[in-house]
């Protein structure tokens, strides 16, 4: 298993538009190996900055390959990375609390008649 990854496999990276393939060299197998040595999966997120680029730069040399799940051909994945764009939560707008204004000033006025 782990002489097919490091002989054979890919680096699966998903994306908006759905599951990438890439093929590393060598040493970059042998590091993603030790990279996903706990966790199949991983958001792009938590990698360090080195990870990161390893990610990045392995996008940018577009050594895709393609794997066809119905020819049968079981392609070793050494990981996969979810490059998934940030979930934008819109929060409510919140409003002052009337209550908290009024016992302001109450409040300061306290501090100023105490000797």
């Amino acid at each position: 298993m782990w002489i097919d990854k490091l002989s054979d496999g890919v680096l699966r990276v998903l994306t908006p538009l759905g599951p990438r393939y890439l093929k590393p060299a060598f040493k970059q197998r042998l590091y993603l190996l030790w990279m996903f040595r706990h966790f199949e999966t991983l958001p792009l997120q938590v990698l360090r900055p080195w990870q990161r680029r390893l990610v990045e730069t392995l996008c940018a040399e577009q050594n895709f390959v393609a794997v066809s799940h119905e020819e049968g051909w079981d392609v070793p994945i050494l990981g996969t990375v979810e490059r998934r764009p940030p979930v934008e939560v819109e929060a409510p707008p919140r409003r002052p609390s009337g209550r908290v204004s009024e016992a302001a000033p109450s409040l300061a006025a306290d501090v100023r008649q105490r000797p």
